[in-house]
């Protein structure tokens, strides 16, 4: 039999953006209902990235990804000190591996002054050589405010906080249809087309926040599913930086960089290819572009990299496209549907950020 709920707010996707959104409105909401159509949070997108605390040097001046980025730095690491999630400030460094790539780490350095990112000075090779050894490159651009932290421990926080300021949390349901009367949206589910009906949407739904989008009518979005995979290794182990190469100048991805864990492992990528299918496979002929880009700033061996994970990033930005900003807006036809979408890096940094900008979107 079917079942008719009433919220103050829907929000759809648990994941990082999603479960930061319902800890933030909790304060203001006192019926607020998270849906998810995975078994647990942050399945997705939130559990396969590199983990990184961004400080926001990247993006243009003025984009929401920088503000939200630099913002989200410092919030995020409040949090985990807060409430003792394990995470460090290791700081990276961007390196030119020749004197052509060189003039990319002076606009990166002056973007960064640009965006009041904190902690950034550039050094030359025998600096380098003293903070990381093993690390060929003739210039670095040092971003101090970079850090790793523990994604997942992020979410449980996030999700306790949310279910003790009185939150429900409905997994293994997912939205089929949404249908919109008298400002009231009426969001059918897939557990006996059950109905919730709420005044506030909040679509956070990652990889489909277009397809949820969608179902109201607003088509004004196309998320673009890009690929991105890990090798690992035991070689250089208990670095102390992240090392980034200069990004790719179209924007796509920033490069195949260093990825520290907290246990002082080590791992390399992403790459960056659009895929059409949902799959977390390896494709290991992608293995001599990882040891081509790898060996440009770190000498390593062909056996000594092996596979490990894949993510997969939603883009709004299509191939051959550039930079495409973060979309967070409440729609001027469907008021209080409010789509958040796009949400790749530095998604995890800027969550919390993302979350106080939706709480003030909301009408």
């Amino acid at each position: 039999m079917t079942e008719v709920y009433d919220f103050d707010v829907v929000i759809i996707g648990a994941g990082l953006v999603g479960l930061a959104v319902a800890r933030e409105l909790s304060s203001v909401y006192d019926n607020i209902i998270l849906v998810e159509k995975e078994s647990s949070f942050g399945q997705h997108v939130s559990s396969h990235n590199s983990e990184v605390i961004h400080s926001g040097i990247y993006y243009p001046k003025g984009a929401l990804k920088t503000k939200l980025c630099v913002e989200g730095n410092k919030l995020l690491y409040k949090f985990a000190q807060k409430y003792d999630i394990p995470h460090k400030k290791c700081g990276k460094l961007i390196v030119a591996t020749c004197p052509e790539e060189e003039p990319i780490l002076d606009q990166l350095y002056e973007q960064g002054k640009k965006n009041a990112v904190v902690g950034i000075s550039m050094i030359g090779k025998s600096e380098i050589a003293k903070i990381e050894p093993a690390v060929k490159a003739t210039k670095a651009l040092h971003v101090e405010s970079t850090g790793i932290i523990d994604s997942h421990s992020v979410m449980q926080q996030l999700e306790a906080s949310a279910l003790n300021a009185g939150v429900v949390t409905l997994y293994n349901t997912e939205i089929t249809s949404i249908d919109k009367k008298n400002n009231i949206y009426k969001l059918t589910t897939d557990t006996n087309n059950d109905i919730i009906q709420t005044r506030i949407v909040i679509n956070a739904a990652g990889l489909w926040s277009d397809t949820i989008a969608a179902m109201v009518g607003i088509n004004d979005y196309k998320i673009h599913w890009c690929k991105g995979e890990y090798y690992k290794t035991n070689k250089h182990r208990n670095m102390k930086k992240l090392i980034y190469p200069v990004p790719d100048p179209q924007g796509k991805y920033l490069g195949i960089h260093t990825v520290l864990d907290l246990n002082g492992g080590l791992l390399f990528g992403p790459n960056a290819y659009y895929v059409d299918n949902l799959s977390y496979d390896m494709k290991e002929n992608n293995k001599p572009q990882f040891y081509e880009a790898i060996n440009r700033y770190l000498d390593i061996g062909w056996c000594e990299i092996e596979p490990a994970l894949t993510g997969i990033r939603p883009k709004l930005q299509a191939p051959g496209e550039k930079f495409r900003d973060f979309v967070i807006e409440n729609n001027q036809k469907h008021e209080n549907f409010i789509n958040i979408v796009g949400i790749e890096s530095p998604g995890l940094t800027a969550c919390l950020a993302i979350a106080k900008h939706t709480r003030g979107i909301i009408r």
